[in-house]
């Protein structure tokens, strides 16, 4: 775990509600220089505490309608089924995430879709088919009133 100070907080919070902001706009915000705001922003990442930047997606005015939660349990576990399953699962590119998750079922993906018609398109021919594949159930977003925030 990383040591941090109040600026190096207030970097990361600023930074995770606006990623495209500058050193110097971010540095003038928080009363430091702009080298002074990058070197400490480089530190942070190689540092593992900024693992990444990333670009969130309208997916409704992209044309992804449906999203679904799916709970996959697999039929057998041993470790070559796992890895062979996380392979070709990551391979779907409607599939947003994948998660290994202790409980009920093995994993939980997140799927999105044009409409109901294409996810089962989908589900038929993509994920029931892949490797070790059992129990399914589906969960259907009907609406997401937080998206994940700061830490």
């Amino acid at each position: 775990m990383i040591d941090l100070d109040d600026l190096d907080r207030k970097i990361l919070r600023s930074l995770q509600q606006d990623a495209t902001q500058s050193a110097s706009v971010l540095g003038r915000r928080l009363g430091l220089s702009q080298p002074a705001t990058w070197r400490r922003i480089k530190r942070l990442e190689q540092a593992g505490a900024i693992a990444g930047r990333r670009l969130v997606l309208n997916r409704e005015q992209l044309g992804f309608g449906v999203t679904v939660f799916l709970g996959v349990k697999l039929v057998a576990k041993g470790r070559v089924s796992l890895e062979d399953f996380e392979r070709a699962v990551s391979a779907i590119r409607e599939v947003q995430t994948v998660e290994h998750v202790l409980g009920l079922y093995d994993y939980r993906l997140r799927v999105v879709a044009t409409d109901l018609a294409d996810f089962e398109r989908i589900l038929r021919r993509r994920i029931m088919t892949l490797p070790g594949v059992g129990t399914v159930e589906a969960n259907v977003l009907l609406s997401e009133e937080r998206r994940p925030g700061p830490l």
